[in-house]
């Protein structure tokens, strides 16, 4: 089943339980699919996950912003938004799965220095395509080649 067949299925499904909380987040998502069909790159599981995991990043942030202002009420609510959006995510890698995997990439690469970063943040992002958080990695590339 595709993700936007899921996506259906769980709109759906979401509307017989009269879940609107996680209707609101799954008819959040459906949205950004169908941009993606009409997209010149159009729809495939690759750009769906890309797209989705933008969508999980802004519901994260704003999160962030409305608890700094003092609005828990709206900060909640993009909160569950994004932990329903993760749901469509491929498994997250652990922080040490990310350190052992690059340690390979590394060698691989025959980085040396912070000044080979750039190398192995290429072949990283890659390897890691919607497992990995790239702030994460970047962090943890600078731990290794520091």
């Amino acid at each position: 089943m595709g993700i936007e067949e899921k996506i259906n299925a769980d709109v759906k499904a979401s509307m017989l339980a009269k879940d609107s909380k996680r209707l609101e987040a799954v008819r959040a998502i459906k949205s950004v699919i169908l941009l993606l069909k009409t997209s010149p790159e159009g729809l495939s599981e690759d750009s769906a996950v890309k797209a989705i995991q933008k969508e999980v990043k802004k519901r994260k942030e704003s999160a962030d912003i409305y608890t700094q202002q003092n609005r828990p009420d709206l900060a909640e609510v993009e909160a569950f938004q994004a932990k329903i959006m993760e749901e469509y995510l491929p498994q997250q890698l652990s922080e040490a799965e990310i350190k052992a995997e690059l340690k390979n990439i590394v060698a691989q690469v025959g980085a040396t220095s912070a000044a080979d970063m750039g190398k192995v943040m290429g072949a990283a992002s890659k390897a890691f395509a919607g497992r990995a958080d790239n702030k994460l990695v970047s962090q943890l590339v600078k731990e290794i080649l520091g």
